[in-house]
């Protein structure tokens, strides 16, 4: 398994720290080993974590350092630097720096290979799936989550990074979001880590096409066929609408209830403790970063269960 990236060490030992500065200099979040380009706003200073990450992995000038290495690696994976996922997710695949994780690091290549890292994909085969679950060090820090407009997912570049045919399928959620009153950043947050925009997707539990609709919520929001993309989007953005409505605009709990079902939220009085629907809950936040969104009252009442939480805390 660590054939290539022992390949790639190889090469940033024998051209040193010459090859490091380059690599942040050039900015451009492309090597051989790193196909996608990075073009979030964060994007030149995970470029520079990552130098640095590789300089203390390694020892390349500085005293090799694994625990930090990994520290860097994981907050310029958090920036969304394709290279530092496949990185961090080697040192958890061989006990590197931190406690041995197969979860953990297929789950990282799997971040990496969905970003067109050219070798995640291959390693993933080692570790298992993508399991939802990510190092504790990439979720957001609660100043990032605010509903401030100007910091929140650029999305535009996101989706110009993706190949043509989920780009469209991106763009297309883009446009019709509005028509259902949702913030596009929320709807392709959705979207993305439902089925990473593929139409024809279909999960082990019947739920179908781009915003994987199980059959009940097909039926219940009118979708003939969950899989034509502009019918299962139409029906999934109707649903978070509804979602959103039911949870008064609280998007942890509108999200809890997309993956869960919101009889689920209402039974637990929050979010369930179910591991996949926290990692879900948690990856729409850090997507997003806004714990609440503006909803439409008219669409249903509110959840009993928040009128509970608010008599309980009086």
């Amino acid at each position: 398994m660590p054939l290539g990236r022992l390949r790639f060490a190889r090469l940033f030992a024998a051209k040193g720290l010459v090859c490091l500065m380059v690599l942040v200099s050039a900015d451009s979040g492309a090597t051989d080993a790193d196909p996608a380009v990075d073009t979030n706003p964060g994007a030149g200073h995970a470029q520079f974590l990552l130098a640095q990450a590789l300089a203390f992995e390694h020892g390349e000038g500085v005293p090799q350092d694994t625990d930090k290495a990994a520290q860097m690696y994981c907050e310029a994976a958090r920036l969304g630097n394709a290279e530092a996922m496949y990185s961090l997710g080697w040192m958890y695949a061989n006990g590197r720096g931190v406690e041995r994780s197969d979860p953990l690091a297929g789950t990282l290549f799997a971040m990496a290979a969905y970003r067109g890292h050219a070798h995640a994909e291959k390693m993933a085969r080692f570790t298992g799936e993508y399991q939802g679950v990510v190092p504790e060090c990439m979720n957001p820090p609660e100043s990032e989550r605010t509903p401030d407009v100007d910091r929140k997912w650029n999305y535009d570049a996101y989706l110009e990074s993706l190949p043509k045919a989920k780009r469209e399928i991106g763009r297309l959620v883009v446009s019709l979001a509005p028509k259902y009153n949702i913030d596009p950043a929320l709807a392709l947050a959705i979207a993305s880590t439902e089925s990473n925009f593929d139409p024809a997707a279909a999960s082990p539990k019947s739920a179908l096409g781009v915003m994987q609709l199980i059959p009940e919520t097909a039926e219940r929001f009118n979708v003939k066929d969950a899989f034509d993309p502009a019918q299962n989007i139409k029906g999934g953005l109707a649903y978070l609408r509804w979602l959103l409505a039911y949870f008064e605009g609280n998007v942890a709990l509108a999200a809890a209830g997309y993956n869960a079902g919101e009889g689920a939220v209402d039974r637990y009085g929050g979010i369930p403790p179910y591991r996949e629907t926290r990692n879900y809950v948690q990856r729409i936040l850090t997507l997003f970063k806004a714990d609440t969104h503006p909803f439409e009252r008219r669409v249903v009442e509110p959840s009993q269960m928040l009128r509970s939480l608010r008599v309980a805390v009086r």
